[in-house]
């Protein structure tokens, strides 16, 4: 009889449910949160076709590859839908989440979430401590004009992030109350600006000795920050079926509600990886706003803003480039501006 593992996971301890195959509780207990603890808990069952589960968190990378190096058969499920079963659960505690866990993990009514290898989540460690460091500064930033305008002094609405010390600092040393209080505040910016652009290079160094990077960033509007983003969010461009199911990963396209009389089209599902979104949204607006280069992609979308307008075009194409560059990762191939001719 095949036995199945519910982990509802926190911060320090486990709560470990087993049940078999008709649903009827084996075991329940609470650990520590580490491999060799709830290893030693299984282990001692008189069982052996064990199977774990567990809903996507934090902890999912160290659960999974720990536990499976251990010898165990571990899933990890999306968090989405384990949340929707254990919502129709009366009472909450962490005791019964585990046995709900488990129950959901018997009857097969999840989606297994793919597992990001070490080196997807080195870069987007590097990605996001260079966007953390770069929303401080900008925090910084603000923070000085607000103070500024106390004192009646306007900074021009546009300051370009690298001249912003020298045209502050001049106008700061000159008042002795100011220099007081916000130079400090500006020598703090100065150095996360600096921890910035060197995150910034580190970051542009990768993408331009990634062979896979340096094939987006063919695209018009694509740069370093999409191209690492799209490849670390992937990791295995085979765990889709299909490219076009890769936009719908990301919540790019709509959403869709009917029931009987009623079909309700709408907005976009903002499902995934918002990040993603983002940088995709961000290389279609520069594709079609910004680059000179010309392509079908391109054209497509400004045919398209003439009808829907621009935000709705703008999603469209990032949608399309989504598909475009899962496909130019499969197969191998170039981006290409024209299509080939007698191409159908």
């Amino acid at each position: 009889m095949d036995y199945f593992v519910g982990l509802d996971v926190s911060l320090r301890s486990v709560a470990v449910c087993v049940i078999d195959g008709d649903g009827r509780t084996v075991l329940e207990r609470s650990v520590a949160c580490e491999i060799e603890d709830i290893s030693g808990c299984l282990s001692g069952l008189p069982v052996s076709d064990l199977r774990i589960g567990f809903e996507a968190e934090a902890m999912s990378q160290h659960l999974f590859f720990g536990l499976q190096s251990a010898g165990f058969d571990v899933v990890c499920m999306e968090a989405r839908q384990v949340n929707a079963a254990l919502s129709a659960m009366r009472n909450k505690t962490d005791k019964s989440d585990a046995r709900g866990i488990a129950n959901v993990l018997r009857s097969g009514w999840f989606n297994p979430v793919h597992m990001k290898s070490r080196e997807a989540h080195a870069v987007r460690a590097l990605l996001s401590s260079r966007k953390a460091v770069q929303r401080k500064c900008i925090d910084l930033a603000n923070e000085i004009r607000g103070l500024f305008r106390i004192f009646g002094l306007r900074l021009p609405t546009r300051v370009d992030q690298a001249s912003f010390d020298e045209q502050v600092r001049p106008i700061i040393e000159a008042d002795p109350d100011l220099s007081h209080a916000l130079l400090p505040l500006l020598d703090a910016r100065a150095v996360l600006f600096s921890a910035y652009r060197e995150l910034d290079r580190r970051v542009k160094r990768t993408a331009s000795h990634d062979e896979t990077c340096l094939r987006f960033m063919a695209i018009p509007g694509v740069g370093p920050i999409t191209a690492l983003t799209f490849k670390a969010a992937v990791d295995d461009p085979k765990r889709f079926t299909s490219s076009r199911t890769v936009a719908a990963h990301f919540g790019l396209t709509p959403r869709r509600y009917q029931s009987g009389e009623m079909d309700n089209p709408g907005r976009i599902s903002k499902a995934g990886d918002a990040d993603v979104r983002s940088a995709l949204y961000a290389a279609a607006n520069a594709m079609m706003m910004r680059s000179v280069a010309r392509s079908d992609i391109k054209s497509w979308g400004l045919r398209l803003m003439r009808r829907k307008g621009r935000r709705r075009a703008v999603v469209a194409v990032a949608r399309k480039l989504a598909v475009v560059m899962h496909r130019m990762w499969a197969d191998n191939t170039e981006f290409r501006q024209r299509p080939l001719e007698g191409a159908v």
